[in-house]
């Protein structure tokens, strides 16, 4: 059960990074997100782009987690991967940029991705084979 509440938390925390460019420019992933999805429909070429789809896929697969029985680590993993690419990205520009609001939007996502990661380590069977 622990597992899913982390995977939910990664998706709403993953929702509200923020995002500036330019003078005066500046959203929150989630209106970024609700534009890809009606262009997706409209004009579908024009969201193709690793910083677009990847994060969404990422998120797809976290919510795909929180219908398992057991969340799949593996899957976590991945959804995790997908969404902190961006959200990576976005705290490394943060910190280069000094942009206070744009750090504090992506903290509590990397902060929910280490207990997450914490998680999923401890849930690990003693004596199974490193790989699994």
């Amino acid at each position: 059960m622990k597992a899913k509440i982390l995977n939910a938390l990664l998706i709403v925390t993953s929702l509200f990074g923020y995002l500036e460019w330019g003078a005066g420019s500046h959203m929150f992933l989630f209106q970024a997100e609700t534009e890809i999805i009606t262009k997706m429909f409209s004009d579908p070429q024009s969201i193709i782009h690793p910083f677009t789809v990847l994060p969404l896929l990422g998120q797809l697969v976290l919510f795909t987690t929180i219908l398992q029985k057991t969340p799949s680590r593996w899957l976590t993993y991945i959804g995790m991967a997908g969404i902190g690419l961006l959200l990576g990205l976005m705290f490394f520009i943060g910190i280069l940029d000094t942009n206070w609001r744009i750090l504090a939007s992506t903290l509590p996502f990397m902060i929910t991705a280490f207990l997450a990661i914490r998680h999923h380590r401890k849930q690990r069977v003693p004596g199974s084979a490193a790989g699994s």
